[in-house]
């Protein structure tokens, strides 16, 4: 098993053209899978992606359009594109002050199974904010990391959605470090109503988290979570 996770980070990139990055790795993993079974020999990759997007909404295959707010023109007054894609879960946001995380995994590296990998993705995440003094949890039934669970003031502040096949991972999580948070008064977020969105320097009561400092925390308890290499 090749648990060496090789690390690329994008900088800022269009949406369309990483989501076409990712299903050209994934697909790449899949031909490496597909030939294993003839030469055992032959081990698949893995891969993390760093990225943050220009202003983007993103509507999951099992998601509902009518969680979208706003018209194309309007969408164009706000310099935000939109875009149907093929991951799990239902309407998000994306854009600056996000730090965005695509693992492309073959899990047979690691283990085979979903549930756990989407737990180890938000315990990641709840490792990477305690750091930061806050108390994050799941909220049951709802992907992601939150505060304030069971309070009237619970709020979002990691979305995921994750697609697999073949157990090749795609998609990921969104956490808000500095994002624009009036962004997200545009959807129902993940088709949620009634429940918050924040970002970390909102709860940290600061205009600017370092960010660099932010991914590094994640990569530290990713790695270990996932005994993995990061290359």
């Amino acid at each position: 098993m090749n648990k060496k996770v090789q690390l690329q980070d994008l900088g800022r990139k269009d949406y369309k053209a990483t989501w076409d990055y990712q299903e050209a790795l994934f697909a790449a993993i899949v031909a490496q899978k597909m030939a294993k079974r003839d030469h055992p020999e032959i081990t698949t990759d893995n891969h993390f992606l760093f990225v943050e997007h220009p202003h983007v909404y993103t509507l999951g295959k099992s998601g509902d359009l009518s969680n979208l707010l706003l018209s194309e023109k309007q969408l164009e007054e706000k310099g935000a594109t939109f875009y149907k894609i093929n991951r799990g879960g239902d309407i998000t946001y994306h854009g600056p002050g996000q730090i965005v995380g695509y693992p492309i995994l073959d899990l047979e590296n690691f283990f085979t199974d979903i549930h756990k990998y989407l737990r180890l993705l938000e315990e990641a995440i709840i490792l990477t904010l305690a750091e930061y003094g806050l108390q994050c949890e799941r909220s049951q039934g709802e992907t992601g990391v939150w505060l304030g669970v069971g309070t009237p003031f619970a709020r979002k502040i990691c979305a995921m959605g994750v697609r697999a096949s073949r157990w090749v991972t795609m998609h990921g999580f969104a956490l808000n470090v500095n994002a624009d948070l009036g962004y997200f008064d545009n959807i129902i977020p993940c088709g949620i109503k009634g429940k918050a969105v924040t970002s970390l320097n909102v709860e940290l009561g600061v205009d600017k988290v370092n960010e660099e400092e932010v991914k590094q925390k994640i990569l530290k308890h990713f790695s270990s979570l996932f005994e993995a290499e990061l290359v």
